[in-house]
């Protein structure tokens, strides 16, 4: 069955097209609301939430957007109602975490020496770092386009900003990142 079918099943009531979308999103949804949290609990909440939307209000999705861009919409508000309610300590973790992304494969490369494990670790933690500092649109702005990969017509339907505005906030995401990593590594 297309997702196009799936969404008409679900809408109309059947619970295993709902759960067949939820299942097919659940990664997706769960990795890129833990890089906005930063935090495997907030993420999963952010998750869980983003499904009790999607459940409540599928019914209201009208398929001029794929389903992906509508979810990637309803978890980056969570993620951000999250942020703004301050109820939770400071959302923080590496982006090397490994426990907190779901079946993530890693293959070992035998190429690799200990040297270059000591550099990629230190590049990550800065470049983790350096996104922390990010304030959250830009932060969000920037995992979109540059981590997940997104257009930026489909960054500014998810954050509700216009072309430019994307294009702006990101140019400003990866100048900053650029900077912190050129004052990080100078010393």
């Amino acid at each position: 069955m297309s997702e196009t079918d799936l969404i008409k099943e679900a809408q109309n009531g059947n619970r295993k097209a709902l759960a067949e979308l939820v299942k097919n999103y659940e990664q997706t949804v769960y990795n890129f609301s833990f890089k906005i949290c930063r935090n495997k609990e907030h993420a999963e909440n952010a998750m869980q939430e983003t499904f009790l939307s999607m459940v409540k209000n599928l019914t209201q999705f009208s398929g001029k957007s794929k389903l992906s861009t509508w979810l990637y919409t309803v978890v980056t508000n969570h993620c951000l109602m999250q942020a703004r309610s301050g109820k939770k300590k400071k959302m923080t973790s590496s982006l090397d975490d490994e426990e907190n992304y779901i079946d993530e494969k890693h293959i070992a490369d035998w190429k690799v020496t200990p040297e270059n494990v000591v550099e990629n670790n230190e590049l990550k933690d800065a470049l983790d770092d350096a996104i922390q500092k990010l304030p959250h649109d830009y932060r969000v702005v920037f995992i979109l386009r540059d981590i997940e990969g997104l257009s930026t017509e489909e960054t500014g339907k998810i954050m509700e900003l216009s072309v430019p505005a994307v294009k702006s906030r990101l140019h400003r995401a990866r100048a900053f990142l650029r900077k912190e990593l050129t004052d990080k590594f100078k010393k």
